[in-house]
């Protein structure tokens, strides 16, 4: 590649930082563009699951210190995924006894963000909003924001989420639907062990049948971090009829009317799951709208791509969301490594890394519609 090569990134997410950590540790020019004012100001959830694949990732993306930093600041690693009814009697349970102790399992989405802008402050963009694009009579890309200006780069990666105004510029008849189910999150502050064990040794999953559940992650840091302190990941998920709410009026809520929403909707279930509630910090709650993106054929690979949940937006029912836009960013990297290095061109990086990326994120997404059938039958 020519030394003028520079990567753009639309999106300061898990995968976007990611892929900007492995090409500016390797010495390339990239730069990431995000729209939230600051770091903190996001509401996509609390508690992330990281699995092989993502360590794997993260390893091949993130040098020695900033791994051990994202490692410091986890929690610690759960040893089960348990399923129970409202009744809390347990009707599943996979154990995993062998998880190594350098592995990362449970992070806080925030803590693990800061993370990964260590070292990045020059790198990325606060407060800009990459909403549209050009290719130029060169074949280089010019970017243009929202709040006025651009810039210009050799390769553009929208890495900017569900709504990703890159896809709706480059691949206008990608589809996103609604999944049928909205989620309202929240966490409980730990102060002491819970009951029963189980939710204290790694995810639960109560099952309300086809049309309600809830779900439940703690997030114990191995060591003291700034910000949030110990916690409980609360989620009720539910069809809107099940809410009995619109959209319209839920996206409008009070974080209080929320708690009192899904206190509602759990009173008649276990007390053990009403006390969580009960306990939980109201001002934590906000709603999400599970999507999932509808299977692309290929396209021609040209100077912009897609990561993540811009190309492969999928329900978080198999913990795979943002494992999946790791492993995105360690083949993306690797790919445009191998270009910088003389092995192939620009475009050729993009074609190779677009041939592993696409059939592995359907993958993704198919599994995490037969685990949403699961978790949603009958109990």
């Amino acid at each position: 590649m020519p030394e003028s090569t520079r990567i753009l990134v639309a999106g300061g997410g898990v995968g976007g930082l990611a892929l900007a950590q492995a090409l500016h540790h390797a010495g390339l020019d990239v730069v990431v563009y995000e729209q939230d004012p600051t770091p903190l100001t996001r509401n996509q959830g609390y508690r992330i699951h990281i699995d092989p694949t993502g360590n794997a990732a993260l390893a091949d993306c993130v040098p020695p210190d900033v791994l051990a930093e994202l490692r410091r600041t986890s929690g610690r690693n759960g040893d089960l995924v348990t399923t129970f009814t409202t009744g809390l009697r347990q009707v599943f349970t996979q154990h995993f006894p062998d998880i190594p102790a350098d592995q990362l399992t449970a992070v806080d989405r925030n803590t693990f963000r800061q993370g990964l802008l260590t070292g990045l402050e020059d790198v990325v963009r606060f407060g800009r909003t990459v909403s549209g694009y050009q290719v130029t009579g060169s074949g280089r890309v010019r970017v243009e924001f929202a709040e006025g200006g651009s810039d210009e780069g050799s390769l553009l990666v929208g890495a900017d989420g569900a709504g990703s105004a890159i896809r709706r510029l480059l691949l206008p008849e990608a589809v996103l639907h609604d999944f049928g189910l909205r989620c309202l999150y929240g966490r409980m502050p730990l102060t002491g062990p819970l009951s029963p064990e189980e939710f204290e040794r790694g995810l639960c999953w109560v099952s309300g049948g086809s049309t309600c559940g809830a779900g439940f992650g703690t997030v114990r840091f191995r060591t003291p971090v700034d910000g949030p302190q110990d916690y409980l990941m609360v989620t009720l998920v539910a069809t809107p009829d099940h809410l009995g709410v619109s959209d319209e009026k839920l996206f409008r809520m009070s974080s209080e009317e929320l708690w009192r929403l899904s206190t509602d909707t759990v009173a008649d279930w276990h007390p053990a799951v009403r006390e969580i509630y009960a306990r939980a910090d109201i001002e934590s709650f906000f709603p999400i709208t599970f999507r999932i993106s509808e299977r692309l054929p290929a396209w021609a690979p040209g100077p912009i791509t897609l990561l993540g949940d811009a190309v492969h937006t999928m329900p978080p029912t198999a913990g795979a969301g943002a494992n999946t836009a790791l492993a995105d960013a360690a083949t993306l990297a690797d790919e445009i490594l191998s270009a910088a290095r003389g092995g192939k061109s620009l475009v050729e990086a993009v074609a190779a890394y677009q041939a592993i990326m696409l059939p592995r994120g359907f993958a993704a997404i198919d599994n995490s519609r037969r685990l949403a059938a699961q978790m949603f039958a009958a109990t």
